[in-house]
């Protein structure tokens, strides 16, 4: 047989066990207490007295417990706090009654009498163990939440690991890969300190995916700062047909973004303008700060939204695994969407919650 506190349930033999324990001291403290007035009781009278008198808060405690889990009272409103002492006065009221009642069993005198007695000796006693199981309640609830938030912290880090190689295999696609290897092989001959750039940046960029993050999110001026290595490799593959622009809010470089949520869509941008169209292609981002919001925006100039959004949908990966990451992150605070630009292009609008992140001190990163 099990007694249900809270959402755990304990073995009836322990439970009672830890309630012979309190009645254990308070008997010891009884015949102490009598013993400095100079006139004892037996012992198994002192013991008989704190059975009567804890047992009965044995039985109970698991009301008491389901009295503050139905009427909770928390900071910084205390919602319940009159109901409460309400609640404790009854509760209170019925331990001395069953405690009374129990005595009246063992002890000379009416049951009136042993109710008087039980008020006078135990009444304060029984208020204060009710706000005591009431605290103890409180301290449970908080380590059980403190102990989920940890496990669900730690399932977090290990799908932020399992995320961080994802990347390598979706998001940073094989054959950017195989061209830009083929593209640093072609410059080695032609233009040895260009091929030597392309792949110092391939490197870092590759570190920084497989770096170890403090979580999901990272401030907007790391995430250019990733992007920039990835646009400077696509910049020596293209050169000239494609030129990049990027417009920043001053005021948006500490606010939180996703980790790594520009270069997929930076991917698509140029794989479905310059990569599939000939001429030349701009590639535009901009952040900037709308009331609670943080907008970041991806355009390109070389593009019409209806073939991409049908390739996006048969074949994309890095759009919907953006829309999906947003979904976890902020529920509905959060979005994506592909709108068309006059006369050509498409643009990328995300919208994020606006939080900050504090950016490491410039000493501090040295």
């Amino acid at each position: 047989m099990k007694i249900r506190l809270l959402d755990d349930d304990i073995g009836l033999w322990r439970y009672l066990g830890l309630w012979t324990g309190v009645v254990l001291v308070f008997a010891v403290q009884g015949y102490l207490h009598d013993s400095l007035q100079g006139h004892t009781w037996p012992a198994l009278v002192y013991l008989r007295w704190s059975m009567i008198q804890w047992y009965t808060w044995a039985a109970l405690a698991p009301l008491v417990f389901r009295l503050a889990e139905q009427y909770p009272v928390s900071p910084p409103t205390f919602a319940n706090l009159r109901r409460q002492a309400l609640l404790a006065c009854a509760i209170t009221a019925i331990a001395l009654i069953a405690g009374a009642l129990v005595s009246h069993l063992f002890e000379p005198g009416t049951f009136g009498q042993q109710v008087d007695q039980f008020v006078g000796q135990h009444a304060a006693i029984g208020l204060l163990t009710y706000a005591a199981l009431l605290a103890l309640h409180a301290a449970m609830r908080h380590y059980r939440e403190k102990t989920r938030r940890e496990v669900e912290a730690s399932r977090l880090a290990t799908e932020l690991a399992q995320s961080r190689l994802q990347v390598l295999r979706t998001q940073l696609q094989p054959h950017f890969l195989f061209n830009t290897l083929h593209a640093i092989v072609t410059l080695l001959q032609e233009d040895t300190a260009s091929a030597e750039d392309m792949l110092l940046r391939l490197s870092e960029l590759l570190r920084a995916f497989l770096e170890e993050q403090e979580g999901q999110e990272i401030a907007l001026q790391r995430e250019l700062e990733l992007l920039d290595l990835y646009l400077g490799i696509q910049r020596m593959r293209f050169k000239d047909r494609l030129t990049t622009r990027v417009y920043v809010d001053p005021d948006t470089l500490e606010c939180a973004v996703p980790a790594l949520i520009l270069q997929p869509i930076v991917e698509n941008a140029i794989r479905h303008g310059i990569g599939k169209h000939v001429g030349e292609d701009c590639i535009e981002i901009d952040s900037r700060r709308d009331g609670e919001s943080l907008c970041l925006e991806v355009r390109n100039a070389n593009s019409v939204l209806d073939g991409m959004a049908r390739e996006i949908g048969r074949r994309g990966i890095g759009l919907a695994n953006t829309r999906l990451r947003l979904r976890e992150l902020y529920g509905d605070a959060a979005g994506i969407r592909l709108d068309s630009l006059w006369p050509k292009g498409v643009a990328c609008r995300i919208r994020l919650p606006l939080r900050r992140i504090e950016l490491p001190d410039v000493e501090d990163a040295a």
